[in-house]
């Protein structure tokens, strides 16, 4: 009988045991889980800062550039009703309007000067250019 017991007590020690065990692994892993999802979390909440910070850029870059613009209208209307007012030949102003107007098509400064090109100018007007869809392929009566 004394056998049985000391049996029975021993199997409830190692019951005990690798329950504590089981018991702890388990832990382990919701624990760690729950790190997770804080950190999944926190990261959410910052990227939800983060875009709430570049929509608010993006709206002050817009508001001061719509005050940019305003201003610049306002300077622009100013210049033209000072040189109305304050020039009074007539002829000297058409010429000044024509001149600037031509100089601004051609896309020549003061000096004279062509400003560079960020593209080649066609050799041959009626030649497509290198933007036309069919550009670089060959006609399928020539092939």
């Amino acid at each position: 009988m004394e056998n049985l017991i000391l049996a029975a007590v021993a199997a409830l020690i190692v019951g005990i045991v690798i329950g504590v065990i089981v018991g702890r692994s388990g832990q382990g892993t919701t624990l760690r889980q729950r790190r997770a999802e804080q950190q999944i979390e926190e990261l959410r909440n910052e990227y939800t800062r983060y875009q709430a910070q570049v929509n608010e850029h993006f709206m002050e870059s817009a508001h001061l550039l719509r005050r940019f613009n305003d201003t610049y209208r306002d300077i622009n209307q100013h210049m033209a009703r000072g040189a109305n007012r304050l020039c009074n030949d007539d002829e000297w102003m058409e010429e000044l309007g024509e001149d600037a107007a031509r100089k601004r098509l051609e896309g020549l400064s003061d000096d004279g000067v062509e400003a560079p090109r960020d593209y080649a100018p066609k050799t041959d007007p009626k030649a497509s250019g290198t933007l036309a869809e069919d550009f670089g392929l060959a006609d399928k009566n020539s092939a």
